[in-house]
């Protein structure tokens, strides 16, 4: 598995080198930020310049495609404006779900209030809904039915969030503070990681149900 601590110094130097005083923030998300990551995990860095324009873009892609493990390489890259303009409801798990290395991103907490963070929920629990219904019926895909485990474990964050004010990333923490049915749901995406589900039927019926739940209320 890649040693994230060295690969983000790694990363982080070269990007400074390129953008210079024009790099405001560099972050990381996804598994290996919070520590979930697996031998094929996503890298996810997070780049915010104070302009993003398309000469930026090719440069970026100039310095990740030195890189070690380039074809991991994920991540979010953006100016300054076009953040501070994005759609709350999308900023509450990208705020939350970022690591800082450099700089900070504080500025955008005030744009994500409480109907913002209802929004996230309500909108992943009516996509997962439709994907479900989806797999159930044409793709019938274990690897579709995880991500939707996966997204809907963000669902949970967020209505955890709205209960309780406190972000909570680490899943067994999060399972400790949330109802039966989305304690389930995350012990389900957690044999998912370990790689033991089996019951296509019985896991789609749950994750099918568990999304209706939440959309009706």
């Amino acid at each position: 598995m890649v040693d994230i601590r060295e690969w983000v110094k790694t990363f982080s130097a070269a990007i400074e080198e390129a953008f210079e005083d024009r790099l405001l923030f560099i972050g990381l998300q996804g598994s290996y930020g919070r520590g979930e990551a697996t031998e094929d995990s996503d890298i996810d860095p997070v780049v915010i310049l104070d302009h993003l324009d398309a000469a930026d873009i090719k440069t970026y892609e100039r310095v990740i495609d030195r890189l070690d493990r380039r074809e991991l390489v994920c991540g979010f890259l953006s100016g300054r404006q076009e953040l501070l303009n994005w759609e709350p409801s999308d900023l509450f798990q990208f705020y939350y779900d970022t690591i800082p290395v450099r700089g900070s991103i504080d500025e955008i907490l005030s744009l994500i209030d409480l109907e913002a963070i209802e929004r996230a929920a309500k909108s992943g629990a009516c996509n997962i809904y439709h994907a479900c219904v989806h797999n159930m019926l044409y793709e019938k895909s274990l690897d579709i039915l995880k991500g939707l485990y996966k997204a809907a474990t963000f669902v949970i964050r967020a209505v955890s969030f709205t209960d309780t004010g406190e972000y909570t990333s680490d899943l067994i923490s999060l399972a400790e503070k949330v109802c039966l049915q989305d304690r389930n749901i995350i012990y389900t995406f957690s044999k998912f990681r370990e790689g033991r589900p089996t019951d296509f039927e019985g896991m789609s019926e749950a994750l099918f149900s568990w999304a209706k739940k939440q959309i009706n209320g």
